[in-house]
């Protein structure tokens, strides 16, 4: 049981620290129009991977608000959500699940999860709420990270989506070629 409290507070811990500041990214200053398609599409990698956090948690909750007036569905969806969060979220990586002492590969409690979850929505009658909730926030994510400039952000290499790019040093990265060899 101290090993199920000590995972979930590490989960909880490493969370908040992939959080950026509610300020940051509702901050009316940093929006303005991309000046290109290129521009746009740069933006939105990037705002993606600085605020994956805070877009996950504006997805969740427009998927709750969706379901305020279906209480079972609710219900149900939070069971899921724990399911999710107990069985993979917090679950540390180098333990599989075991069941009647049968290890399970990750890519099968992935698919269980996920085929509980269609069936969640399926059995709940709900569907059409959460497909028009999911649509309605993956395009306030969209344009959000469209529209938010990165001039401000302060990211790390790694963290960039383009950080294999950028961060030099190897031999192979600092030629055009890559690690190509003529023929």
């Amino acid at each position: 049981m101290s090993s199920l409290i000590s995972g979930v507070k590490g989960t909880a811990q490493s969370l908040t620290a992939l959080r950026r500041p509610w300020r940051d990214f509702f901050d009316i200053s940093a929006v303005d129009l991309p000046s290109s398609t290129s521009d746009a599409t740069t933006r939105i990698a990037q705002n993606l991977t600085h605020f994956r956090l805070n877009y996950t948690l504006i997805l969740l909750l427009i998927l709750f608000l969706s379901l305020i007036y279906h209480p079972l569905s609710l219900l149900t969806f939070l069971v899921i959500l724990l399911a999710w969060f107990f069985l993979y979220f917090a679950r540390d990586r180098e333990e599989p699940v075991v069941i009647f002492g049968f290890f399970i590969d990750d890519r099968i409690v992935i698919a269980a999860l996920f085929g509980l979850t269609v069936a969640g929505l399926v059995l709940t009658g709900v569907w059409v709420n959460v497909l028009v909730a999911l649509a309605v926030g993956v395009g306030f994510v969209i344009l959000h990270a469209a529209l938010r400039s990165t001039d401000d952000l302060v990211m790390d290499d790694l963290e960039s989506p383009y950080g294999h790019v950028l961060a030099g040093g190897d031999d192979e990265l600092d030629s055009p070629r890559g690690d190509y060899s003529g023929i």
